[in-house]
């Protein structure tokens, strides 16, 4: 409760320094996309822990999920009843068929795998419906709560992790260090301390003795000065003589009693040694594991994204190559559609004249029948003429003879 020492500050700063909010940014990019990967985890969780409710008032949603969401829940609940009765039936079942089952039950587990991720796929499709489905859930309590805030716990550790470096290491075990000699420290002043209680009782008890010796000099001199009294003051003596028997019993059953309350929170401490030095073990074997399985993804989602790298170029030269030819391709489209224009203008022209010359041709020809037919039946009309005259002049002739 004193002023504070310079270690202490010192200690103080550095506690402030490695926990300040600050720090937790990302600042590379493979943190950030491991930052994502892992926020983009947590998203999918939360939408895979609410299929359920959201199956359950299906009629409720049905019009804000749309008939492809719909059909899609409807069939993950298909799927989920058949797993439930094909594990009743495994369970209830005659062992002859369990390898049968066991096969079914596969099958029906990578379907339903496939639903979740084709629902899941279409509720991110759609980041307003994922919100308002979240808002409407958020009073409710789900059973794989825990697990994702476990997760967000593991995203915040490997967060702290990517963002320690190697002084600031070092820094966190030598603050555990100084932590450690303080707390030495401090227990070794308990122990002064308790001595100098200890020493402190003894004086007590030394003083309390002298007191006793005092009291039986003057109980002496008592009995020698008044004989008188002597009825009394052994009476007092024996009054004495039961209380402090009583007293003495009484502290003999305390000091059992505490012994024993002693004997008890040594067992329990070290039992709390032996389980704390086993969650430790546990712990560090976690975490190496943990450390594994994070240098394994790292390296698996750098060659990944290596591939996906090398294709994309690979696509993007194929598409510029084929954006040129398109390019020549259109110019050459261009040209030979004006050329075509042209031709289709020349034909047009070339037809419109053949159409003319064959009217103004039927139009002589037909001139021409109808003059010829006129010209033949004038030259018959002019023949039946010449013969009738001749006739009239051959009768007109027998009648004058």
């Amino acid at each position: 409760k004193g002023m504070a020492t310079p270690e202490k500050a010192t200690i103080t700063l550095g506690a402030m320094k490695m926990l300040d909010p600050c720090r937790l940014k990302p600042d590379s990019i493979e943190t950030e996309r491991i930052i994502t990967v892992l926020d983009e985890t947590i998203a999918k969780l939360e939408l895979s822990s609410l299929i359920p409710w959201i199956i359950d008032s299906l009629d409720r949603f049905a019009d804000m999920l749309g008939p492809e969401i719909t059909n899609s829940l409807i069939e993950h609940q298909k799927l989920s009843h058949e797993v439930g009765h094909l594990l009743a039936s495994s369970e209830e079942g005659d062992p002859l068929r369990a390898e049968e089952q066991q096969g079914c039950l596969c099958l029906l587990e990578q379907r339903l795998k496939c639903s979740v991720r084709n629902v899941l796929r279409l509720l991110l499709a759609n980041p307003s419906l994922c919100q308002a489905l979240k808002y409407e859930a958020r009073l409710r309590e789900s059973p794989a709560e825990a697990f994702i805030k476990a997760f967000g716990e593991f995203r915040d550790f490997i967060l702290e992790r990517l963002l320690t470096s190697p002084v600031e290491e070092e820094e966190k075990i030598q603050f555990t260090e100084d932590i450690s000699l303080q707390i030495k420290k401090n227990t070794e002043a308990i122990t002064a301390l308790q001595a100098e209680l200890a020493a402190a009782i003894r004086t007590r008890e030394e003083e309390v003795h002298k007191k006793d010796n005092v009291i039986k000099d003057l109980k002496t001199s008592m009995q020698d000065v008044t004989k008188d009294c002597k009825a009394g003051i052994q009476q007092i003596k024996q009054e004495g003589k039961k209380q402090q028997k009583e007293e003495l019993h009484a502290s003999q059953v305390r000091c059992a009693r505490l012994q024993q309350d002693v004997q008890q929170l040594r067992a329990q401490l070290d039992a709390l040694v032996l389980e704390h030095r086993a969650s430790e073990l546990a712990l560090r074997k976690r975490k190496c594991r943990a450390e594994m399985e994070i240098v394994n993804w790292i390296q698996k989602y750098d060659t990944d994204m290596g591939e996906k790298q090398a294709e994309y170029e690979e696509v993007h030269a194929a598409y510029a190559e084929e954006k040129a030819q398109l390019s020549l391709l259109m110019e050459k489209h261009a040209v030979l559609l004006q050329e075509y224009s042209q031709i289709e203008e020349e034909r047009r022209i070339c037809q419109n004249k053949e159409e003319q010359a064959l009217k103004e041709l039927t139009t002589r020809t037909l001139a021409a029948t109808r003059i010829q037919a006129f010209w033949r039946g004038y030259l018959v009309r002019s023949l039946f003429k010449s013969k009738k005259k001749k006739t009239k002049k051959g009768k007109s002739k027998k009648t004058k003879k």
